[in-house]
């Protein structure tokens, strides 16, 4: 998802947005069929076995054994939803537990904990983030008593201390100041330069570090005993992809993780499991037409301002947060494109 720094507050609207939600081209009625027909038969399998558990407010659902997953919000920061707005996943092995991304705030965060703890006495080691952007880890704070290694991509830390001063003023903003309190930036205290197997007992987790994509620091998590992979945000489904990274290598890396033979796939906005190819066929589609709207205008002469106007519009009605997240793609993939 979009870091915090990137966002307007909620209620304003810059000239560029205003402008692109005016137009609406080229929409294809029988692809977004098709699409949503894919997507809907992506989730059937899984959806059907998925028992929601522990009584907290914040729900945890099994999607495997002993893989939990919850579901986050497709909203803005905002001090009602708390930072709930990403999915967390929790593997428990025969020793230890990991959770993959903890949320937007240490008060969700601690939600989250509860949750876990509802479901298993055993130790959380590993706190794992699939990338830097706030709604994904500002809930580490919550887990330091649990005293765990955070793991992340080898350029995770860098990134974080980048932004640290504008990520912490904007979730803050946009959170307000009950809902943020105690949130923190947590650095990673183990790095993944490749790959990283952790042992969970009776279960490992490999950790991929990924060239850049939808972020420079983006993982890949896959539990070797179900075949369960966790995408991060390299995989939204419902939710309007963002991108923070490069377009080119997203597509790039799109065209490997299609054909990845895996059980499950959990993405980092969307539903609790999905499959592949089905999963990451409208990300795909999305980021295609972006591309081809963009190199045209960049290739008949034509400005930024006219490319944030129409291009990518076909897409709007396969998307939430639409309006909110998509000028910001076009205008990267613009920068990103011009100079190819």
């Amino acid at each position: 998802m979009c870091s915090p720094d990137q966002l307007r507050s909620p209620g304003t609207t810059s000239e560029c947005e205003t402008n692109a939600v005016a137009h609406v081209l080229g929409r294809c009625s029988c692809r977004r069929t098709l699409l949503k027909s894919a997507l809907a038969f992506t989730i059937a399998p899984l959806i059907g076995r998925v028992p929601a558990l522990a009584s907290t407010t914040l729900t945890l659902s099994e999607i495997a054994p002993g893989i939990f997953v919850h579901q986050g919000r497709y909203e803005l920061q905002s001090p009602e939803n708390r930072g709930d707005m990403s999915n967390a996943s929790v593997i428990i092995g025969n020793d230890a537990v990991a959770v993959i991304d903890t949320l937007g705030s240490a008060q969700i965060g601690r939600e989250l904990r509860v949750a876990i703890k509802a479901i298993t006495d055993k130790p959380i080691r590993y706190v794992i983030n699939t990338h830097m952007h706030p709604d994904h880890l500002f809930g580490n704070a919550a887990f330091k008593e649990d005293n765990p290694a955070f793991v992340g991509h080898h350029k995770l830390r860098r990134g974080l201390e980048a932004r640290s001063q504008s990520y912490m003023a904007s979730s803050k903003n946009m959170l307000g100041d009950d809902a943020f309190a105690g949130s923190e930036i947590i650095y990673p205290t183990m790095s993944v330069d490749d790959t990283l197997t952790l042992d969970l007992g009776g279960r490992s987790l490999v950790c991929e570090a990924q060239k850049t994509a939808h972020t420079d620091n983006d993982l890949i998590i896959t539990d070797s005993k179900t075949d369960t992979a966790f995408f991060g945000d390299l995989l939204f489904s419902g939710h309007i992809p963002t991108l923070d990274g490069s377009l080119r290598g997203w597509l790039a890396l799109i065209d490997q993780l299609e054909g990845r033979k895996v059980a499950r796939v959990v993405p980092g906005h969307g539903p609790h499991a999905m499959q592949l190819p089905g999963a990451i066929l409208p990300e795909k589609q999305y980021w295609s037409v972006v591309a081809a709207d963009v190199r045209k205008f960049i290739k008949d002469g034509k400005d930024l301002m006219e490319a944030t106007k129409t291009a990518g519009q076909s897409e709007r009605p396969n998307w939430a947060l639409f309006d909110q997240y998509h000028v910001r793609n076009v205008t990267a993939a613009f920068a990103e494109l011009e100079w190819e």
